[in-house]
Parts: structure tokens; sequence; C-alpha cells
């Protein structure tokens, strides 16, 4: 393996394309009972609450995976590691297909899903920091966070198409099929690195990953990161949770509370790709961090007291815009100014983070009050992003974005 700085090979938007891939997937597998909960309730004889424990259980399992699962990255590689990731997902999914009417089968593929998330999760800054130039890697996991919001929004939007004409196990299979292709063409397609690196082997990498954590944790920015990716990240999970009962109490109906959750996930796209972009040509991360999290504040207050359509929906779009920016440009600032604690590691700490919200997501509905209305959640969300958006203040720039901005990193 050539140890010399050389230029970014074109294949590294192959190896993206495919990490997005299996991402995607994953997504489709976490939401696709959620539009069809009532069906796959009475199909299993439960309640809804036990199937919306589906996608709970994936956040819940995080928590417990993501540190194991960052140590396994780091050392064997994230090629290895998303390919196992893969054939979990896969069997899992097949499981979940051929569990018919049974709820323990279906709960048990869902736990073999819940597994597998955090090897690609825990994966968004590794492979760009292999592939990508310093400039352009927050755009990269901006990319893979779109992969992430199509996913959720195919499973929402396909789901109940399919279940007009396909038994729910039928279409858990059709996933399985489509998990099975997507592991197949990353295993393909992926390589651990370039054949000429970007630069030095090994450049400062810590192996020991109590070391790197210790490291991670010991940074005042990145603790201070860590808090505001909870807030976030809770806020963004909770809002997509509970969206229908958010906006029940003006009058909406389910359909309309559909639509605006698409349309949030349409916002969450645009803003995923244009925000990291402009924060990789600007060479800064902070001020871009903290301009997301001030353009969710009104937003969030839109959607808690906007009675109009049209405007629950510009705030929705501008809900998702703001939101879904912060975690790619978030987690490209954690490798920045970690360093040299290894990639998998900072990134699993802040998908951690992220993914330990289901607290967020329970204390949401405990503070509904008597009247069963989110307004007063929302309204504490509104206040939180705004102490978040003090926490950003105290953090310190990484020097390395300005640097890659400056041309410090050759790109073909």
């Amino acid at each position: 393996m050539n140890d010399m700085i050389g230029r970014a090979s074109p294949w590294r938007w192959a190896v993206l394309g495919a990490f997005m891939l299996v991402n995607f997937i994953i997504q489709v597998l976490w939401i696709c009972y959620a539009p069809i909960s009532a069906e796959a309730a009475r199909l299993y004889g439960v309640s809804e609450l036990s199937i919306g424990f589906f996608a709970m259980l994936f956040m819940i399992a995080y928590v417990p995976l993501s540190v194991p699962v960052a140590w396994l990255i780091d050392r064997f590689g994230f090629r290895n590691m998303v390919i196992l990731g893969s054939a979990i997902m896969t069997l899992s999914a097949l499981v979940r297909g051929l569990a018919g009417s049974s709820y323990a089968l279906a709960l048990a593929g869902t736990i073999g899903l819940s597994i597998a998330q955090p090897f690609f999760l825990n994966a968004w800054t590794k492979m760009p920091a292999h592939w990508h130039p310093e400039g352009e890697r927050a755009t990269a996991v901006g990319l893979i966070t779109l992969s992430n919001l199509v996913g959720i929004a195919v499973g929402m939007a396909l789901t109940p198409q399919l279940a007009q004409s396909l038994a729910i196990p039928t279409i858990q299979l059709v996933y399985a099929l489509a998990a099975l292709v997507s592991g197949l063409v990353f295993a393909l397609v992926a390589r651990e690195y370039p054949k000429v690196r970007l630069g030095p082997s090994g450049t400062g990498e810590k192996a020991l990953m109590i070391e790197g954590l210790k490291d991670a944790l010991a940074n005042p920015s990145f603790r201070l990161l860590c808090i505001v990716a909870f807030i976030v990240l809770g806020l963004f999970n909770g809002v997509n949770t509970w969206i229908e009962a958010i906006v029940a109490s003006r009058g909406f109906g389910a359909a309309d509370a559909g639509t605006i959750g698409a349309i949030i996930l349409v916002g969450g796209i645009i803003g995923a790709v244009a925000l990291p972009a402009l924060s990789d040509r600007s060479g800064r991360r902070l001020p871009w961090i903290a301009l997301g999290i001030v353009g969710a504040i009104p937003s969030i207050l839109g959607l808690a007291f906007f009675s109009s359509h049209l405007l629950v929906m510009v705030s929705a779009f501008f809900l998702g815009f703001f939101l879904t920016s912060i975690l790619p440009v978030g987690m490209q600032y954690s490798t920045e100014i970690t360093r040299p604690v290894p990639e998998g590691t900072t990134g699993g700490l802040i998908q951690l983070a992220g993914q330990a919200s289901v607290v967020f997501v329970f204390l949401m509905d405990v503070v509904r009050g008597p009247s069963r209305s989110f307004d007063p959640a929302l309204v504490i969300s509104a206040i939180l992003l705004a102490l978040s958006a003090l926490l950003v203040r105290f953090m310190k720039e990484a020097p390395g974005a300005t640097l890659a901005a400056a041309g410090a990193v050759s790109k073909d």
C-alpha cells in the first residue's frame, strides 16, 4: 500500500454510493411498520404500542452496542464490519418475512436489525476519512445522512402502497431481498482504502479504544457537542414519532400528518446536502452548527402554534432543513477536534448521544399533561435549542477544516 499523500480517487464516489445504499435499506426496515401500525397490530394480535416498540428498539439497542461496535470498526475496518452488519440485516429481515402472524418472531427479527444498525451508523465518519479529502468530508457525511432520510421517506411512503396488494410478511421478504442486494453491492464495490492513500498510513490514530474514549471525552468541545446531538436528534426523532398527535389538536387529520412528516423529510434531504457543502467550502464548522440550531427554533414554535396549513408546512420544511444539517457537520467537526482519536470512536460516541435521545422521545409524551397537547413539549424543545446555541459559543473551531478549505489536501 502506498503511504505517500495522493490525489483523491474517483472511486470514492462508488464506495460512498454503496455505503449510502446499505444505510438507505436499514432505515426502510426501521420505519416500515410505522405507517401500517394498525394493520400490523391486527396481524400479530398486539397493541399499536407494541408495534411502535419495533422502531424504538433500534434506539434502545444502540446504547449498549455503540462502543463495542465502534471498537470493531476501528480494529477490523469499516468494510468488514459493514459487510457483517449487512449479513445480520439480511438474515434478520428474512426472519421478519417468515414470521407469519407470530409477534415473537417478528420481534426477534427486529432485535437482529437493531443489532445490525450500529455497524452502519458508526462508520459514517470512518468511510469518508479513508476515501475523501478533508475539504469534502462533511459533504460526504451529509450525503450519507441524505440516504438515511430518503430511506425513512421511502419506508413511510412505499410500505402502505405495498400493503394494498401484499401481506405484511411478504412485504418484509421484499425488503429482505433489497437488503441482500445492497449488501452484495457494498461487498463488491467497497475497499477499506484507495490504492493511493490521502495521507500517511495510520497518521496519528490511537490503537487503544479506551485511550481514544478518554481523550475524546476529555475534550470540552466534544462533550458540549454530545449534549447538542442529544437535544437535536431527540427533537427530530420525537417530532417524527409523534407528528400525528402533534398536529391533531389543531384539526389536522392522519393524511395531513403524513404530508407534514414527508415535508420535514424533504427539508431534511435538502439541508443535509446544502449546509455541509457550504461548511466544507467555508472551512468552518461552528457557524453552520449554530445556524442549524437557531434556524430550527422558530420552525418548532411554528409547528406548535400555527393553525394555517400553509404555515405549518413551511415550518415543517425549515425544521427538517435546519435540524438535519447539524448532524453531518457536527460529526465531521467531532473528528477534527479530537484527533488523533479514531473516527469510528468519535462518530460512535456522537451517534450514541443521538440514539440515547429515545429518552427525549418518551419525555415529550410525559409532559403532554391533561390536555394531551404536545405544545408544552415543543416550547420546552425550543428553549433547549436556544440553550444548545449558547453551548456552541463555548466550543472551539476545528483548525483542520480551515486548512482543508484553503487547499491543503489535493483533489482530482
